[in-house]
């Protein structure tokens, strides 16, 4: 097996640096295009088969470091009571929303075995699919991000519905953030139980908060997160988009592994948080649209920042782009192997 991603999990200068890339299964890939149009996304989401054809599909086309399930991050928020639906240029839709005493009373605890049995079977399914090619990561949304859909119903920008339930009712917000944190860790435990090798918690939207927020409402449930799972043999990895003004509180909550978006340069996160720490990321995903010179160029830079980091696994600073020319996303992982052994 290419174990580097792992080493370089522990801590470990690993080269050539390992690869892998947010949203690595999607859109861009023909081969996900094909199956894509006979089963819509929640159909995809939940027939283990398939989501397992789909989470391998950038590993062999891309020859990247580390598989990562496909999923989505709001599937334990239906077996809570929640009706979820996909809709195209809409983005996901939740119903109901979760702005009362008793809307959050009404919230069902999971029990992921019994709830969710096509995530746990798809990972078992690529276990045995992966066995000598490459680890498989686990994942599951952060108990903010996930509290931001069910309070605003859907996705957000001034995320005013959220806010104001922390400043006016903000005993009730965190009653909603420790039900999330809660099931996060019960489904990220599942998931190790089924055989992931690494996790990571994806916090897309703590960034619209301050620091005097997430310190408040965010970093509680995030350390309590990754202490339950820190005895259970898998990395842990904790990415908070546009996060950079929060980078110090992210690395008190005792991540293995802190994902930086494109806004954030490695260098600087080192000067801020130290050099002893794991980093991954963190090229802007627009940099695919680069001619290759111009993209070397990137890569050589990012890689030479994380060289003065404890490990550095190399990803993008965010989700890869539908329109990403899928050779171009194959040149990256290439060029990433062969600029970090020069």
């Amino acid at each position: 097996m290419r174990d580097g991603f792992l080493r370089a999990c522990a801590g470990e200068a690993v080269r050539p640096v390992p690869v892998w890339l947010m949203r690595q299964a999607g859109r861009y890939l023909p081969a996900y295009q094909e199956v894509r149009e006979r089963f819509d996304f929640l159909t995809l989401c939940k027939t283990p088969e398939l989501a397992a054809t789909v989470t391998i599909q950038p590993v062999d086309i891309l020859g990247v470091d580390a598989a990562i399930l496909f999923s989505d991050i709001l599937i334990p928020l239906e077996p809570m009571g929640i009706e979820l639906a996909f809709s195209e240029g809409k983005g996901p839709l939740l119903s109901p929303t979760v702005r009362s005493e008793e809307a959050v009373a009404v919230l069902r605890p999971i029990s992921p075995e019994e709830d969710l049995p096509f995530v746990l079977d798809t990972i078992r399914i690529l276990r045995r699919e992966l066995e000598g090619k490459v680890p498989l990561i686990g994942f599951a949304g952060a108990p903010f991000t996930l509290a931001t859909y069910l309070v605003e119903g859907g996705g957000s920008k001034a995320f005013a519905h959220t806010k104001r339930m922390m400043y006016e009712a903000p005993g009730l917000f965190r009653r909603l953030m420790d039900h999330l944190t809660d099931a996060t860790i019960l489904y990220l435990s599942a998931q190790i139980d089924a055989g992931v090798q690494a996790v990571q918690i994806f916090d897309t939207w703590a960034g619209v908060l301050t620091r005097q927020d997430y310190e408040a409402f965010v970093l509680p449930s995030m350390h309590r997160i990754l202490e339950a799972l820190s005895d259970r043999g898998a990395p842990r990895i904790s990415f908070v988009f546009n996060g950079g003004h929060l980078l110090d509180l992210v690395r008190a909550a005792r991540a293995d592994v802190i994902g930086l978006d494109w806004r954030t340069d490695i260098a600087e996160a080192v000067n801020r948080i130290g050099s002893d720490v794991v980093l991954q990321g963190n090229l802007d995903p627009c940099a695919l649209f680069l001619p290759e010179k111009g993209l070397r160029e990137r890569v050589e830079s990012i890689l030479c920042q994380g060289r003065s980091a404890k490990a550095h696994i190399f990803n993008l600073g965010h989700g890869i782009l539908p329109e990403c020319p899928p050779e171009k996303a194959k040149f990256l992982v290439d060029l990433v192997h062969e600029v970090s052994l020069a």
